[in-house]
């Protein structure tokens, strides 16, 4: 496996500016897929870098919310968690065998899953928007849509996940860690470890 490149950088979920395509942006041979866990910022990072690249970002969250007619609480609480993850593989297969090169945001669970893990390994480029606890509480405590939360201590479930997920978050081709500064220092950032990987 290709060894990780590191920078250190925040990425807040509250700015939704946009940022200018970059005629130098490098072609990105295969889809650059986002993964971490919730709060880490994959979604609105990945927006705004796609644009920065000039090509599509797409939410593997919202393309299964689309696929199954429902939202993912919905899924959680009328399907159960391995229905939503059958459908998130299919789902991320799908993405990444049918479409052109993008950026990919997934679910903080994608990653986990082999069949998954090795479907981007092949077809992708991973990315791991890695960050503490206390910078991932305060950011999902900012929404009550997290399944996973739903607990007696949302805190110690997440540092929980930590615990498990990011030995295997670790996998991934590029790493950046993400700490607080503008989100445009952030997706600056992420850009360079993205070209400084491709350059290797």
């Amino acid at each position: 496996m290709t060894a990780a490149s590191e920078a250190r950088v925040e990425a807040p979920e509250s700015d939704h500016s946009a940022m200018a395509p970059d005629e130098t942006a490098p072609m990105l041979p295969r889809t650059l897929v986002l993964v971490g866990l919730m709060g880490a910022g994959k979604s609105s990072i990945g927006r705004r870098l796609a644009q920065r690249l000039d090509i599509d970002f797409l939410d593997a969250d919202h393309e299964i919310e689309s696929a199954a007619g429902r939202t993912i609480p919905e899924i959680f609480e009328e399907l159960g968690e391995p229905a939503f993850r059958d459908g998130e593989r299919r789902v991320i297969r799908r993405l990444l065998e049918d479409r052109t090169p993008h950026v990919l945001a997934t679910g903080g669970g994608a990653f986990m899953a082999p069949e998954t893990r090795a479907a981007i390994k092949d077809k992708g480029l991973s990315l791991w928007l890695k960050a503490d606890l206390d910078t991932l509480f305060e950011r999902v405590s900012r929404r009550s849509n997290r399944p996973l939360l739903k607990t007696a201590d949302p805190k110690d479930t997440l540092r929980g996940l930590m615990a498990v997920r990011y030995p295997v978050y670790a996998e991934a081709d590029i790493v950046v860690e993400t700490q607080r500064v503008p989100i445009e220092t952030t997706v600056e950032k992420v850009y360079q470890a993205v070209v400084a990987h491709l350059n290797q």
